[in-house]
């Protein structure tokens, strides 16, 4: 009786056992059947027909040169949208953190723009795209009597300027603890100078060292040769884009759009375009002002038949071209411009010069100074002056005139003579590099590096007085 009921027990307890195994077998099967049906649906949602992406204005996210829109996030993103055959609408947000209003209101569908991927952002949003590696390095200047430092314990003794209360800041302070002191640490208000500024001051030797971040540092390599940013002195942060976090099929869409384009040609010269090619002309310093006694060129009689349609004394015109060029007719610049003035090839198809011919240097010259008279015709209303409105020519002929009408427009708010360049629009120009200028309501067209419009136009008029003193008009 004890051996049949020890079956009966046997029994009941196998099929116990195997009712649960199917049970759990059933709800494994159901789950993965939910996971494929999920998986199959996020697979099948398509891109809209036009993707709306939030960025912010800044030297590497976005801007605008000589009319043009350009910037390392706004042309990976614009390819991403040519490659998926959709539209793209950029949207640029006040500030970091109405990227991620726009983001939850649904007005975007995507910020382009670094977030650092840590805890309290991926709450916010799902990582995609381009991962980058970021860490803050140490910016010295490549003199020819000085040895550069290669280990964060050689800064013990030195002077290191960085913004006042920022993470560099607050990074050196920590590291100057961890050295047991005597790193010599000046805060600079950044009301007076910006980090960009103290790159620029490192690199003409007017403070010995600073601390920025490595992809700024990169990118300001290419205006000044002779910094180092080799020295790495925090750890490693991470960032990219981001979307919202129910929508990871399209993470999934531009991750996988990211894995296979990244060894593109097209998506390597984005990359150096932005934190590799120089800006400098180093062709152009190189050659000669002049190239014989009462000749300045081999173009002269080119640039005396097309000066006089804008009433310029050619001597002028030819110092424009130097400055340009340095009377290379191939010369062609990072952002794309071409010929003896550089002409960007939107601007040359807009004043009649075809891409093919853009090269040739009468036709450089004749289409370089109809954009001029076009110039010249916009600022007259506000710039009365002929000699003073040179000034504000060369300017808009090398930034774009949207850059000069804000610089004009915040002279004027702050009570400066917006009719004069030096001393006056010249300054906002610079101040349009600014976080608190460029994000000013009165601002229409964003972050501008002015240093490189202000060189240009004092080396034009710098050149020109050269020839007037040497070369008969």
């Amino acid at each position: 009786m004890k051996k049949v009921n020890s079956n009966i027990n046997l029994i009941k307890s196998l099929t116990i056992s195997t009712l649960l195994l199917a049970l759990i077998l059933l709800v494994v099967q159901c789950n993965k059947v939910d996971r494929n049906q999920s998986s199959k649906q996020q697979s099948q949602l398509k891109l809209p027909d036009t993707l709306k992406v939030a960025t912010l204005y800044s030297p590497t996210s976005y801007f605008i040169y000589k009319e043009e829109p350009m910037g390392y996030e706004y042309e990976i993103i614009k390819q991403f949208t040519k490659d998926k055959g959709i539209e793209l609408k950029l949207i640029i947000a006040q500030n970091f953190n109405s990227l991620f209003e726009l983001l939850d209101s649904n007005y975007v569908d995507l910020i382009a723009y670094d977030i650092p991927i840590t805890a309290e952002y991926k709450s916010k949003i799902t990582p995609c795209g381009e991962e980058k590696i970021n860490y803050q390095v140490l910016v010295q200047s490549k003199n020819k009597n000085s040895t550069l430092i290669s280990d964060v314990t050689e800064l013990i003794d030195k002077q290191v300027y960085v913004e006042k209360n920022t993470k560099y800041q607050h990074r050196l302070e920590n590291l100057n603890k961890e050295l047991g002191g005597g790193v010599h640490i000046h805060p600079i208000d950044k009301d007076t100078l910006i980090t960009e500024d103290l790159i620029r001051m490192v690199a003409l030797n007017k403070i010995p060292l600073t601390i920025v971040d490595s992809d700024i540092a990169q990118l300001n390599r290419t205006y000044f040769k002779n910094i180092d940013i080799s020295l790495k002195v925090s750890l490693e942060q991470r960032s990219s884009w981001g979307v919202r976090n129910n929508q990871k099929w399209l993470a999934d869409s531009i991750n996988s759009w990211f894995k296979n384009t990244q060894k593109a040609n097209n998506y390597k010269d984005i990359h150096k375009r932005y934190f590799e090619i120089s800006k400098i002309n180093e062709r152009i310093e190189s050659n000669k002002i002049m190239i014989g006694k009462n000749k300045i060129s081999i173009y002269d009689n080119l640039f005396k038949k097309y000066a006089k349609k804008i009433g310029w004394d050619w001597r002028l015109l030819a110092a424009q071209a130097y400055t340009e060029s340095g009377f290379d007719t191939t010369a062609v610049s990072w952002a794309g411009a071409k010929g003896l003035m550089q002409l960007m090839p939107r601007t040359a198809t807009s004043f009649g010069l075809s891409i093919d011919k853009i090269s040739n240097p009468e036709l450089n010259i004749k289409a370089a100074v109809k954009a001029i008279k076009s110039i010249d015709n916009s600022l007259k209303a506000k710039i009365s002056d002929p000699t003073e409105r040179i000034k504000f020519i060369l300017a808009a002929y090398n930034s774009g005139i949207a850059h000069v009408y804000d610089a004009i427009a915040l002279a004027a708010k702050y009570g400066k003579n917006p009719n004069i360049w030096t001393d006056n629009v010249r300054e906002f120009i610079l101040l349009k590099s600014r976080p608190e200028y460029y994000n000013d309501p009165i601002v229409k067209y964003g972050y501008f590096r002015g240093n490189q419009t202000v060189e240009y136009v004092d080396k034009v008029l710098r050149v020109y007085k050269i020839y007037q003193e040497k070369i008969p008009k």
